[in-house]
């Protein structure tokens, strides 16, 4: 059923290895030291949000409830927090864990994200009018060569499409600029979605039957893209794609920071 609200769900429960195990959200990118967060929001609240939800973890919970509290731009929070048992894990289980404690509070069709990440306000826009004509679900692409930074490696997850609609998302990893291949049209998914709530019990059943078929595995996650490839691939779900109206730029690796503030300075 199609619905005039929206949420607004990011996933940023935990910490990178990649990054020293700091929190990427909160690397200050503004010249007046913005962050990475709040960069997003802003780009994102111009599209109409109904809410705001942070699924949070013990390392995020309380910066994350410091810093915005219950509204942001009189736009209300909500928080979800990710749990996980330390004596049976190292980390937690996921994005689609991340996302299933969220499912309390999302009882309309919501755009899900990453906080370290700058996806341009036109995609948030696009997603937003998708959702509020369409109960299918969606997504972005972006450019491979345009997500690859010039200096060390990233992990990345290609479309592949039939027309306007996904097929598949596969995984690619340890990428580097010089490994991507000249002349080809490959399109990153970069975990920016538009879901409808019906979309809430398939990946609750999918991640208790991952959980107890890995049952002992400390480190073992479930992301959130491969759980939708499974969908698509099954017949559950089907995902419009769109191309990407503006350039994604994030932080990975340590040093990305310098190469953000230069994309944001440049741009506003």
């Amino acid at each position: 059923m199609i619905s005039s609200n929206i949420a607004l769900v990011y996933l940023v429960a935990g910490l990178s290895s990649r990054f020293g195990n700091r929190i990427k959200h909160f690397a200050e990118v503004g010249e007046n030291g913005e962050t990475m967060i709040e960069f997003s929001l802003q780009q994102a609240l111009k599209a109409g949000f109904s809410k705001i939800v942070f699924v949070v973890g013990r390392s995020t919970e309380s910066l994350f409830k410091i810093k915005f509290g219950d509204a942001y731009k009189s736009v209300p929070i909500f928080y979800a927090f990710q749990e996980y048992d330390e004596s049976n894990r190292d980390k937690p289980w996921g994005t689609v864990d991340a996302l299933c404690v969220a499912s309390k509070v999302l009882d309309c069709p919501f755009i899900v994200c990453t906080g370290d990440d700058l996806y341009g306000e036109k995609n948030f826009k696009k997603m937003v009018q998708h959702l509020k004509a369409s109960d299918e679900e969606a997504s972005i692409s972006y450019a491979l060569k345009d997500t690859v930074p010039d200096k060390g490696t990233v992990n990345r997850a290609l479309f592949e499409r039939k027309g306007e609609y996904v097929q598949k998302i596969t995984d690619v990893f340890s990428v580097t600029r010089k490994e991507i291949r000249s002349g080809t049209d490959q399109e990153s998914c970069m975990t920016l979605f538009a879901l409808n709530p019906e979309i809430l019990p398939h990946l609750r059943r999918e991640i208790t039957e991952f959980k107890i078929k890995n049952e002992g595995d400390r480190r073992i996650e479930l992301p959130l893209h491969k759980t939708i490839s499974k969908l698509i691939e099954e017949g559950k779900i089907r995902m419009k794609l769109y191309p990407s109206e503006e350039q994604w730029v994030g932080i990975t690796n340590p040093g990305d920071e310098a190469v953000v503030r230069d994309f944001i300075a440049s741009r506003y």
